[in-house]
Formats: structure tokens, C-alpha cells, sequence
């Protein structure tokens, strides 16, 4: 049987989809039950219950959603490109799962343990913008569309501030490789002596994921729920599990690049009795929790106060620290062997 799976090319074919099914459906339940403990998290805060009728607790709730998504009419505007209209939700959905094949879960748990992973998350997150300008475009409606732009501009300016975060993690670790990046946390997690660039990297993954306080392309009051304002039913449900998904993604790295991945908070029993895909899931459901919780904090930015906040603050900051790490680790001799 091992031979047949590594040997053969329909063995590996089925072995690959196997791996992808042990990851996925794990992930689509996890942003499943997301809504639902935003939608619990939000109403405890407010003084409120949340959803409570669907089955125990209000427990079967997202699977009644689903279903109802389901039942409903996909309905396409007149006016639209039909092709690009049903293409964009698609795409959005598809880069917020594949990006998770180089994502490790633990020691060696990984779909793809490329050398290059840290590039191909950039590669993959540059292009979740096609699946945003495609949708408001298509949709042949002017608050699709301004709400289309507003997400553009807002994801390409923060991936610069983030893209220099990434560049003063790497260079602690001498690697792209995102397993490398985790073991190199064996002494201390990178969030104690990258701290400022551990909350611009937080702040910017609210902004990419167009979450509150930074949700100004979906903003109700002024373009109706922005570039997804025409999508309806099964399509609007996937722009739904898109963002939900990113949020997952932005989580697990965010827990890879600063919070030590799959490792024990303390190099000690009983902490290093626990598995590590337990302490991974862990860390991302505490910075999942914080997600929920400036939502249910923070009111909206304006517009320029996001662009400034992006261009003025976080740009100026990140690029400095990256400096100032390049020269301390040239001046006390500690860069990695490359």
C-alpha cells in the first residue's frame, strides 16, 4: 500500500487529494463556526445572547445559514458580465484555501514545505484583489464599483508596511521557508523583540481582510455593503467564507511569524506534553478572539484617516525598525547562516 501511494502517479494523486481534504474541511467547519463565535462574542459584549435556537446553544446555526444560502436564488443584475459576475466570488474563495498548502500545523505537518513559502503567500494574497476589482466591475453598479476601489487601494497599501515586516522577520531567520521561521522561535517568540512590528503586522491583517475598524469597502452607510452590494445567495456566500478564511490565514501567520507557531508557550512539562497542532490552533483562536473584539470596539476610520494611518504612520515605522534590526544584527555579529 505505501508503495502504491508513493510510487505510483495515481497513488500520489489520491494521497495529495487525501492530505487536502485533512486540511480543508477542518477549515471550512473552523470559518463555519467563526461566524458563529463572532456573532456570540459581539452579543456578550453588547449584553445580548446571540444565536441560541439552532439546536443547543444556538450550535447549529451556521449549518442553518448554509442551508438557507443554499435555497436561495442566485439572481445576476441585468447589466452585468455574467462570466466575471459568477468568476469573482470563485476566485476570492479559491486564493483564501490555497494559500493554506504551505501553512505548518506542526513539526512536519505541512501540504507543501516549500523553501520559498513566505513568497508564495505574497504572490497569493497580491492576487486576492483580481477577485474584489473583478466583482464591483462586473456588477455594473457604481457603489459596487467605488467599493471595489476603496478595497484595492486599501489591500496595496498595506501590503507595503507588511511586506517590510516580513523582511525584518526574515532576516532574523536567514530563511523563507515558514517551518524554518517557527524553529527559529525555539528560544524566544519573534513578538518580544519585534514588538511594534508585531502590531503593525495586526493592524495591517484587519486592514487586508477588510475588517472593523478598517471596513470602509463594505461600508452600509455610504455604499450599501460595497463591491458583494449585488451578489446574492451561493455567490455572496462565497465572498462570505472568502473573508472569513483570510482571517483564518492572516491568524496562522500572524501566530507563525511572532507567536512561535506550533511550540509551547514554556519549554517545560506539562506545556510540552501538549501537541503542537494543539498549541497552533490555540494561538490562532486568541488572535481570532482579538479580531472580534476590536470589532466590537472600534468605530469605523475614515477614509483619509486609513490612507494616512497606512502611508504616514505605519510605512515611516516599519521601515525603520527593518533598519534598526539590520543594524543590531550586524553590529553584535548574530545574522543567521544563509
Amino acid at each position: 500500500m505505501y508503495d502504491f501511494f508513493h510510487n505510483t502517479n495515481i497513488g500520489l494523486v489520491i494521497l495529495t487529494f487525501i492530505e487536502a481534504l485533512a486540511l480543508l474541511v477542518p477549515l471550512l467547519i473552523g470559518v463555519a463556526y467563526l461566524t458563529y463565535a463572532e456573532r456570540k462574542v459581539l452579543a456578550a459584549m453588547q449584553l445580548r445572547k446571540g444565536p441560541n435556537v439552532v439546536g443547543p446553544f444556538g450550535l447549529w446555526q451556521p449549518f442553518a445559514d448554509a442551508l438557507k444560502m443554499l435555497m436561495k436564488e442566485t439572481i445576476i443584475p441585468s447589466g452585468s458580465n455574467r462570466l466575471l459576475f459568477l468568476m469573482a466570488p470563485m476566485l476570492t474563495f479559491a486564493l483564501a484555501m490555497v494559500a493554506w498548502a504551505v501553512i505548518p500545523v506542526d513539526d512536519g505537518w505541512v501540504g507543501a514545505d516549500i523553501n520559498v513559502g513566505i513568497l508564495y503567500l505574497f504572490a497569493i494574497s497580491s492576487l486576492g484583489v483580481y477577485g474584489i476589482i473583478i466583482a464591483g466591475w462586473a456588477s455594473n453598479s457604481k457603489y459596487a464599483f467605488l467599493g471595489a476601489m476603496r478595497s484595492a487601494a486599501q489591500m496595496v497599501s498595506y501590503e507595503v508596511s507588511m511586506g517590510f515586516v516580513l523582511v525584518t522577520v526574515l532576516l532574523c531567520v536567514g530563511s523563507l521557508n515558514l517551518s524554518d521561521i517557527v524553529r527559529a522561535q525555539h528560544t524566544v517568540w519573534f513578538c518580544v523583540p519585534l514588538f511594534p512590528m508585531f502590531i503593525v503586522f495586526f493592524i495591517s491583517a484587519l486592514a487586508e481582510t477588510n475588517r472593523s475598524p478598517f471596513d470602509l469597502p463594505e461600508g452600509e452607510s455610504e455604499i450599501v455593503a460595497g463591491f458583494f452590494v449585488e451578489y446574492s445567495s451561493m455567490s455572496f456566500a462565497l465572498f462570505f467564507l472568502g473573508e472569513y478564511a483570510n482571517m483564518f490565514l492572516m491568524s496562522a501567520l500572524t501566530t507563525i511569524l511572532f507567536l512561535g507557531g506550533w511550540l509551547a508557550p514554556f519549554n517545560v512539562e506539562p506545556f510540552t506534553w501538549i501537541p503542537g497542532v494543539i498549541w497552533f490552533i490555540l494561538k490562532i483562536c486568541v488572535v481570532l478572539f482579538v479580531f472580534l473584539w476590536v470589532r466590537a470596539t472600534f468605530p469605523r476610520y475614515r477614509y483619509d484617516q486609513l490612507m494616512r494611518l497606512g502611508w504616514k504612520v505605519f510605512l515611516p515605522l516599519s521601515l525603520l525598525w527593518l533598519v534598526i534590526t539590520a543594524g543590531a544584527l550586524m553590529a553584535f555579529g548574530w545574522l543567521p547562516n544563509t
